[in-house]
């Protein structure tokens, strides 16, 4: 629990009160029977309403007295523990924000939902136990059986029977339900992605019919939880009645033993009375120490999965040299595999490089290794050898918040978020004027936002499910033109835009601003002749770059790539 330590160290002043108040309320609970020993021993024995008037009125106002605790500690116990989950919560978000692309791909995002909700709950509502019971628990239990002693010694020897019984109980709970319980914080992550999953592809869901496919594969997931809830539970049912049993044979013992000692005089009846009292505290604190454990072991697995968050690896360094770059880019001999991956390249040894201010298509067929190219030059990835160069610097050196913050993107799949279309589009400059937003739009050829109810108000909901596949896109094309970066790249971009608009669009792009780079990924011939230069990819090698001319002359890929899409289509 060494990773909460922190938490526990900004609010150590709430924390310490706390404590002090559960340690000061199980005193004034441990009082209570050896006041009620006085009142039978010194009062009701003797015939003295005095005694009886006088003990009576300590035990009332030990009674308030450990109200007047139990209140304070409650709600620094709730204060605390909501801090340190809101904080928490804050650091394992900070840290998703930092993951490298190998963290992001190790840990599924329905995992991470769960971890963030579900763990960090399970932290919470511990923390404010330790602060509320578990405290007062061992405290109880401990003070019962030393006060329990010191009444009588012989009687106390079934205490310890009972305790030791019940400690072996412990650990055999602890050991069995740990594993149990990671398990179940497993199954509870595939539901979570199931359901995710599900809510992302729900309109091909749809569009397939696979309903029952899905409601079998949730069915399993679901069964599976059960099936986890089950087996980490079972084990405490079956403890804990052996345990109140044991409790219980251990008063019945008490109360006959004590019987005989009272009829031999060698017990006073007040002391019995205490001593089943604490014997009843001892009981109630066992059970309370069994539901810590159990609560602990929960604990853990869930305390070992958010640890698995903050000690991920994170993205690249940030330091190095800051500021505006151009548009210049070099491949140097670079070669690439993905970590964990298969082993076998996806860029090998490809070099090439473009000035500022010239468009690059990159074309060739799937898994030819364009998508790659863009994520080593974003930098989510480093190469395995060989030097990317952006403005003529090792891209390494540079600060990696400079090199994203020079490169705008637009996804094939774009990605809006819950909004108005003015904010996402904003969300690519939030300094933008409105002015400024309307010239991005016009550019993107989004034309359709003025014709909307609302115009650049217009909300999209969750995931923009309201917009056509093609206003998605211009909307994200707007975005990243409003970025004004000195390097765009368009993954696939328009792959949802007719010809005519995607033909508007280049143009715009091109006359918008001669200084930008813009790098075009594409399986459309038709998109890729237009670039300056055409760097045409298989299987990880380059297999030509130049302008469409020297293409059609030198690259035979290429020229079957354009034999099939625009001579046959002309032909057609």
């Amino acid at each position: 629990m060494n990773l909460y330590s922190k938490y526990l160290k900004k609010y150590k002043v709430p924390f310490t009160v706390a404590i002090l108040c559960v340690t000061c309320e199980a005193i004034c609970d441990l009082l209570g029977p050896t006041l009620m020993s006085n009142i039978i021993n010194s009062g009701i024995d003797k015939s003295l309403l005095s005694e009886v008037y006088f003990w009576g009125l300590m035990m009332l106002l030990v009674t308030a007295l450990g109200a007047f605790f139990a209140v304070i500690r409650n709600n620094l116990a709730s204060m605390v523990s909501q801090f340190i989950g809101k904080d928490l919560r804050y650091d394992m978000f900070q840290k998703i924000m930092r993951f490298s692309e190998e963290s992001a791909d190790e840990i599924e995002s329905g995992s991470l939902i769960t971890r963030m909700t579900n763990d960090s709950a399970q932290v919470v509502q511990f923390i404010n136990g330790i602060m509320r019971i578990f405290m007062k628990a061992p405290i109880t239990c401990i003070g019962s059986i030393i006060l329990a002693t010191i009444l009588n010694f012989k009687l106390s020897l079934i205490v310890y029977a009972v305790v030791a019984v019940v400690s072996i109980l412990l650990v055999i709970s602890m050991s069995l339900s740990y594993p149990r319980f990671y398990m179940l914080q497993k199954a509870m992550d595939k539901v979570n992605s199931v359901v995710q999953e599900y809510l992302i592809g729900v309109r091909l869901v749809k569009a397939f019919g696979t309903y029952d496919k899905e409601k079998a594969k949730f069915e399993t997931a679901n069964s599976n939880l059960m099936d986890k809830g089950v087996s980490s539970q079972i084990i405490i049912t079956l403890i804990s009645p052996f345990m109140t049993l044991i409790v219980g044979i251990g008063t019945v013992i008490v109360i006959y033993i004590g019987s005989k000692l009272f009829s031999y005089n060698l017990a006073k009846l007040g002391d019995i009375t205490a001593f089943t009292i604490y014997m009843a505290q001892i009981l109630t604190s066992l059970v309370m120490i069994t539901n810590i454990f159990n609560t602990f072991v929960r604990t853990k697995a869930s305390t070992v999965r958010i640890k698995e968050i903050l000690d991920s690896e994170e993205d690249f360094n940030h330091s190095g040299e800051k500021g505006k770059l151009n548009g210049d880019i070099e491949f140097k001999n670079v070669t690439f595999a993905y970590p964990k991956g298969s082993g076998i390249p996806a860029i090998k040894d490809l070099s090439f490089s473009i000035e500022s201010g010239q468009s690059l298509a990159i074309i060739g067929p799937t898994g030819s290794g364009k998508s790659t190219i863009v994520w080593l030059l974003l930098r989510f990835y480093d190469v395995n050898s060989g030097k990317i160069l952006i403005n003529g610097q090792d891209i390494k050196e540079i600060n990696v918040d400079s090199v994203r913050n020079n490169i705008a993107v637009v996804p094939q799949k774009p990605t809006l978020f819950s909004g108005s279309i003015a904010e996402n589009i904003k969300w690519g400059n939030q300094d933008a004027s409105e002015a400024m937003i309307q010239t991005a739009a016009k550019n993107a050829e989004a034309d359709f936002i003025l014709k909307m109810q609302d115009g650049f108000e217009s909300i999209l909901g969750s995931a923009a499910v309201n917009i056509s596949g093609g206003q998605k896109q211009r909307i994200s094309i707007a975005r990243a033109i409003l970025k004004n970066s000195s390097i765009l790249i368009l993954d696939d971009a328009t792959s949802a835009l007719d010809a005519v608009t995607e033909a508007k669009v280049r143009e715009n792009l091109s006359n918008s601003d001669k200084n930008n780079t813009t790098i075009t990924i594409t399986q459309r011939c038709g998109t890729a002749m237009f670039a300056d230069k055409i760097l045409v990819m298989d299987n990880g090698i380059k297999v030509g770059f130049g302008n469409h001319e020297e293409l059609m002359e030198s690259c035979e890929i290429y020229r079957d790539i354009y034999k099939t899409q625009i001579e046959s289509s002309k032909e057609g």
